[in-house]
């Protein structure tokens, strides 16, 4: 249940992460925590994925949706993620509204700008300029705490990304626009690239830390600590790879595919649950300051923090490592990147 979330870690001050029990309780807990860098942001270890707000992943009931923001807030996730690509602007709309009346003072708020839908970006300044001002619009806010180039792959020169939208985003933060700046992508060799040409506060990195690739704890990781960048994590269960109804078109190569359902199998025939079992392995990786996890519906948050409330089970997680061995990071093609990685 929800009120049983971890009360292991010290209340700090008025910071986001400090929640109260619902239902009138006067004990305090506080959601687990880590320092995001070097930016002096202590983020909550499970952060809500806001994608699912725009339509992404199907149907949703707004006023739902809502209620779940609010409570997720009150137990403690400080830090939401979105982008004007989740549902084509819908997104941003519908978490703006879902925080306003003075909840969005109690997060820390984080959005992207360059991907415009799916196959249309724009990476140049006169359009991360305008963009920051559509999301503040969106979002009803007048500054962020996080602002991103997203997908950073998907362009075809990546020298304007590294000079022209880097040098965009560092006015911004200048301007007061938003306090921390960084890129987003899922090749990491790209990611290891723009932190070391850079000077980024942070960077998103999806799918390479998961059951199926944990290939960002030893290539981003390190680099990420050398130059001070906070490393935020996203897709837990590798973009629905490990769970019980993966997508069809999930880009992974097919032995990924058939390692994922033997590895779903094996869970449910030993009780588990390979979504669960996961999301409990991802939030035990200390040099991960946060993971995102999409969530619009209070059951899918309440199923998110079941993840918190115990480590995975060693005898399960050993059993679904060796399934996954034999194809252990193995990646896809993403965007414009050829390198490896």
């Amino acid at each position: 249940m929800m009120n049983s979330i971890l009360m292991v870690h010290e209340a700090v001050g008025n910071d986001p992460s400090a929640s109260y029990l619902p239902d009138g309780e006067s004990e305090k807990m506080t959601m687990p925590s880590r320092m995001l860098g070097n930016t002096g942001l202590k983020v909550s270890v499970l952060g809500f994925g806001a994608a699912p707000l725009g339509g992404v992943y199907g149907p949703f009931n707004e006023k739902e949706a809502t209620d779940t923001v609010h409570k997720a807030i009150d137990l403690g996730i400080n830090l939401f993620d979105t982008s004007p690509y989740y549902g084509v602007r819908l997104g941003e709309e519908v978490l703006g509204r879902a925080l306003s009346g003075g909840w969005r003072q109690k997060i820390l708020l984080a959005t992207k700008c360059g991907r415009i839908d799916k196959a249309e970006f724009n990476f140049r300044a006169p359009f991360i300029i305008q963009s920051m001002e559509d999301s503040l619009r969106r979002l009803q806010t007048d500054y962020f705490d996080i602002f991103q180039a997203h997908d950073i792959e998907f362009e075809s020169n990546l020298d304007i990304v590294f000079t022209e939208t880097y040098e965009a985003l560092q006015k911004l933060k200048q301007q007061g626009k938003c306090r921390f700046i960084g890129m987003t992508g899922y090749p990491l060799g790209l990611l290891e690239r723009a932190i070391e040409t850079c000077q980024l506060d942070v960077c998103i990195s999806y799918c390479h830390c998961t059951l199926l690739d944990q290939s960002m704890l030893s290539k981003l990781v390190p680099v990420a600590k050398r130059r001070g960048t906070g490393i935020m994590n996203a897709s837990p269960l590798a973009m629905g790879l490990l769970t019980k109804s993966p997508p069809e078109w999930h880009p992974a190569p097919e032995e990924v595919k058939q390692a994922a359902r033997k590895a779903v199998e094996y869970c449910a025939s030993r009780g588990g649950d390979l979504s669960l079992l996961a999301l409990q392995w991802v939030l035990q990786q200390e040099e991960v300051a946060t993971t995102f996890v999409g969530m619009s519906r209070m059951s899918e948050l309440e199923n998110n923090l079941r993840a918190l409330e115990a480590k995975p089970d060693p005898e399960l997680l050993a059993g679904v490592k060796e399934i996954l061995k034999p194809v252990q990071g193995k990646c896809w093609p993403s965007g414009h990147w050829k390198a490896e990685g």
